[in-house]
């Protein structure tokens, strides 16, 4: 456990925490973590990991730009949306398993289903849905392991922490947009 892994840790869980409650101001935490943790998951080979990161940094660009001053309004989507996005999601996980296999990549049956899970996700947060919310569980779970196993017990705590966190927010924001979509 390094420096660096701590201080990702606490800006990352901190931007987390405040992608739940919604306010603007969780983008830049969410890049500052996430920068931090590229560097981090290219020294342990971890490379869709670390790729993902520079997503989540253009993902919070767009999601300052998105949100607005007053922050996230939850909405849900339409059931044929969700019922396509598990099928793009495994589909596109299937796909990215034989490239990161490879390049030898450290855990490619999780980094392929967690990158494109979490893009989704990302993406999801992005357009403020609150289908993202039950996506990181799943993701979060998944690399919870990946990194316990790769000995980033730090990191993998944390991802444990972003489960329940993902739980929380997936019940505040469907309380959320159930008002939103009453509006």
């Amino acid at each position: 456990m390094s420096i660096l892994e701590i201080i990702a840790f606490i800006t990352s869980l901190f931007a987390v925490i405040l992608g739940v409650l919604g306010p603007r101001i969780t983008w830049p935490f969410w890049s500052a973590g996430s920068l931090l943790y590229a560097y981090i998951f290219f020294q342990s080979a971890y490379y869709a990991s670390a790729a993902l990161q520079f997503i989540f940094i253009i993902g919070g660009i767009w999601g300052w730009l998105g949100w607005g001053p007053k922050g996230a309004k939850p909405k849900k989507l339409e059931t044929k949306l969700r019922i396509s996005l598990v099928g793009v999601i495994l589909l596109s996980a299937i796909m990215l398993l034989p490239i990161l296999t490879s390049i030898g990549a450290t855990s490619s049956v999780i980094e392929s289903f967690g990158f494109v899970g979490s893009v989704s996700a990302q993406l999801l947060m992005i357009w403020q849905k609150f289908e993202a919310w039950p996506i990181w569980l799943i993701v979060n779970i998944a690399y919870t392991y990946q990194y316990f196993s790769g000995e980033l017990y730090l990191t993998s705590f944390l991802y444990l922490i972003f489960g329940c966190v993902a739980i929380w927010g997936w019940i505040r924001w469907k309380k959320e947009s159930i008002k939103n979509e009453l509006r």
